[in-house]
């Protein structure tokens, strides 16, 4: 009789706490407001409207024009960050793997350094410095004799997002750095010496050798700022309001959800609108990953070792 292969108990033992907690904090909630999305209070009583919700976001006027104005306002957010944060990334990740460079570890440190402040810093200060009235960006760009281009960029509707996603690729701008970083370095370095004895060197052997090799890098941290972006909050609250002034133009699916839900102002609270909300944000964020998993990630795959 063949011997019975030991059960391996011990796996579950020490995934069962960690399945627990992410239960309890993630997949209940999911499916919780899933299931409130399908539901409108009247009279505090819930009665079941199935997809009468999705239809009243995306047709009713008095919420399709947010809803639009919001998804509008994420893509361009997120057309920022992927434009302006992961190529520098891209590049400074580059010249700081040079071994030619000095002092590498103190520059990788001060560029990182942001991505571990808090949103209410980092907001708080970016006001401070751009305010017209106290800010020291208009002495600064006087001191350089540009004071002509300063503007109340937080302030004026055709600006504020863009500012605002700035600010956003200022801080964050570390992490797209550091995985291109970690990845450049585990190119073997054979591949490099075949490189140099066929003279491709400095940047011809970037473009060449090492950004091929670092693709599949640079599209999980393509999917990770759109995650990240089209969960955007935080940064948009505490520069512009929950109103997301002026004029709605900074207005994100994160902070349309919250004054939806929660209510503001004048502003009451309809959960069930919320929840219908917050789960077109998973649609459109899961659209978004699916794409990428089954779309890109396949393509990727032949340039990783």
């Amino acid at each position: 009789m063949a011997d019975r292969k030991p059960v391996r108990w011990h796996i579950a033992v020490f995934l069962a706490p960690a399945v627990i907690v992410y239960t309890a904090v993630m997949i209940v909630p999911l499916f919780g407001t899933l299931g409130l999305s399908l539901f409108t209070t009247v009279e505090r009583v819930p009665h079941y409207v199935g997809l009468d919700n999705f239809r009243t976001l995306l047709s009713d006027p008095h919420w399709s024009g947010r809803f639009w104005n919001a998804l509008g306002n994420n893509f361009w957010f997120f057309v920022v960050n992927m434009a302006v944060q992961n190529p520098i990334g891209v590049g400074l990740a580059a010249l700081l793997s040079s071994p030619r460079l000095r002092m590498a570890a103190f520059y990788r440190t001060a560029i990182f350094i942001p991505t571990i402040l808090s949103f209410v810093i980092v907001g708080f200060v970016w006001k401070l410095i751009l305010s017209p009235l106290w800010g020291i960006a208009p002495d600064m760009l006087a001191a350089v004799g540009l004071k002509s281009l300063f503007a109340p960029w937080l302030g004026e509707a055709n600006y504020a997002l863009t500012t605002i996603a700035l600010i956003s690729v200022w801080q964050f701008i570390g992490i797209p750095m550091m995985l291109i970083y970690a990845a450049l370095l585990t190119i073997p370095e054979e591949v490099i010496e075949a490189a140099e004895m066929d003279g491709i060197t400095g940047m011809s052997q970037f473009w060449k050798i090492k950004l091929p090799l670092i693709l599949p890098s640079i599209g999980i941290i393509s999917i990770l700022t759109f995650v990240g972006n089209f969960n955007a909050f935080d940064l948009i609250y505490v520069t512009q309001g929950a109103l997301a002034g002026p004029n709605y133009s900074t207005d994100l699916l994160g902070t349309f959800l919250y004054r939806t839900f929660f209510g503001f102002q004048l502003q009451l609270g309809d959960p069930n609108m919320g929840a219908t909300i917050a789960t077109a944000m998973f649609g459109i964020i899961l659209v978004g990953v699916c794409l990428y998993l089954f779309g890109i990630q396949r393509r990727l795959r032949r340039y990783q070792f």
